[in-house]
């Protein structure tokens, strides 16, 4: 038995049973579908081979991805632990319910509900709990009908006319946060009468006196916390004395830094579960679980909570609820904490590995898992950045900065992460060195021009031999520190 044991970084599993498992896997699949067997041994392939910076994205246990595949995925399993609409859902009830107290244990919450498929999910559930506790319409209480939960086709309607009223104050989305926080396009921002707080001009941090002040004015019913690409930790007891201030229900998204959260790295005003009324997350990025979502809440909003099937979901996904299980015990093993510690150790290394070659970082650095990158002082788009790195090896995704003159699409930086490269056991020096090839392939990387001779947004071209020089240097840093050492598809 070859077993892989990385003291603060990975999982141990044992390296041969897990080999013979995905190699009769992929015999029987390749007997019904031969190109899905294939593209699954290309993925793993490719995810070896690449520097993975993608702050969202991580590399899951072998424990964990094993068993979203098995018979869990044929059962339906609507309802709650004990109250399903279907019978024979005892052992989808056991694996809920070790998902949602190894939750409660990890983060040291009330509450915890396991059934989001996705981040989105879990804010849906969040979003339409509150509604469910804290809005009264009088107009309905009349019909009977004093909370959502409780509502007839034609109370739905009223509703829908009501919630205009509803308001949410969220981060920007071009300063660090989600669509789903009251974005306009999306459905958290057609759900509310939405207003975004931005960041300090000058610095890209939160100004919460400024943030203060403008809840003061818009009164929102939601005050929503957390982000998807600041490179920063956020006070969560000031958020929740704003949020107190103006009678807010105060609902942090730390889908990002979840296992920041539950390494022990973010505590004190910096942990969300303490403060917040509604704490969501995904299972996946930081956290190193299944792609899936988790919504964690005060004993007021449990019930709310626990009715988010049929409110918003359809039945549960049982196999990735026990992945979530798998996940949160190996987040509860002492090792996570290394794990995530060096998260951020290796992000402030990559920070300054890009500052001291000149490249302009939002904010200055960072002291969580991200750092995202400036890149119009190289004249580039994140969109042109974000092609040029990955024909080099090099897998980011473009990200918007505050007040980008680019938009969403084209944007004008690029978000870079160090939570898969951790997992593979990279630590500082190679996260200085991959700072280098980041910066040598914005620096060697110019527009093309238009027919109409201005700079292209999209297309670019590299300096000669720079895409396979960079691939190299990559395939070594890689080579030192192999996914999933051990692991053999044969």
């Amino acid at each position: 038995m070859t077993e892989l044991a990385s003291p603060s970084v990975t999982p141990a599993f044992d390296a041969d049973a897990a080999s013979a498992a995905y190699r009769n896997a992929l015999q029987v699949i390749g007997a019904v579908e031969p190109r899905v067997a294939d593209a699954i041994g290309a993925e793993l392939a490719d995810q070896r081979a690449s520097l993975k910076l993608i702050a969202s994205e991580n590399y899951a246990s072998p424990a964990v991805l094993l068993t979203m595949g098995n018979w869990f995925s044929d059962k339906y399993a609507e309802g709650t632990v004990g109250h399903r609409f279907y019978a024979g859902c005892q052992n989808v009830d056991t694996v809920e319910a070790l998902a949602a107290e190894h939750a409660r244990e990890l983060f040291g919450a009330a509450h915890a509900y396991v059934q989001p498929h996705s981040g989105i999910d879990a804010n849906l559930v969040a979003f339409w709990a509150v509604l469910a506790q804290k809005v009264e319409l009088p107009a309905l209480t009349e019909a009977g009908a004093g909370h959502v939960n409780d509502l007839s086709d034609d109370a739905w309607a009223t509703l829908r006319r009501a919630l205009g009223d509803q308001r949410m104050l969220g981060m920007s989305l071009d300063a660090g946060g989600h669509l789903t926080h009251g974005f306009r396009p999306n459905i958290s921002g057609k759900m509310f009468t939405q207003s975004s707080y931005g960041t300090d001009p000058a610095t890209g941090l939160l100004d919460y006196a400024a943030v203060r002040a403008q809840a003061l004015e818009f009164r929102p019913l939601i005050l929503m916390a957390g982000y998807s690409a600041y490179p920063r930790k956020v006070d969560f007891a000031a958020m929740r004395e704003i949020a107190d201030e103006v009678g807010a229900t105060l609902v942090v998204d730390m889908a990002h830094f979840a296992g920041l959260v539950a390494g022990k790295v973010f505590t004190g005003d910096f942990d969300p579960v303490p403060h917040a009324h509604v704490v969501t997350s995904t299972t996946h990025k930081s956290l190193r679980g299944p792609r899936g979502g988790l919504v964690l809440c005060q004993p007021e909003f449990a019930d709310a909570v626990d009715r988010g099937c049929p409110m918003v979901l359809g039945g549960p996904l049982p196999h990735v609820m026990a992945a979530k299980a798998v996940a949160f015990a190996e987040a509860r093993q002492p090792a996570f904490a290394g794990y995530a510690q060096a998260v951020v150790d290796n992000a402030v290394a990559l920070a300054e590995g890009l500052t001291r070659r000149g490249v302009r970082l939002v904010t200055g650095g960072t002291d969580n898992h991200l750092v995202l990158i400036d890149v119009s002082s190289f004249g580039l788009t994140g969109r042109q950045a974000e092609s040029a790195l990955l024909d080099a090896g090099i897998v980011t995704n473009r990200n918007s900065v505050p007040a980008d003159p680019q938009g969403a699409w084209y944007t004008s930086g690029i978000r870079v992460g160090t939570p898969a490269l951790t997992t593979r056991g990279f630590g500082a020096a190679e996260f200085d060195a991959t700072a280098g090839l980041i910066a040598d392939v914005l620096a060697g990387t110019t527009p093309t021009t238009t027919s109409a001779g201005a700079p292209s947004r999209a297309k670019y071209t590299m300096t000669d031999g720079l895409a396979d020089r960079t691939r190299a240097a990559a395939a070594d840093l890689l080579a030192a520190h192999p996914l999933y050492p051990g692991l053999d598809l044969g």
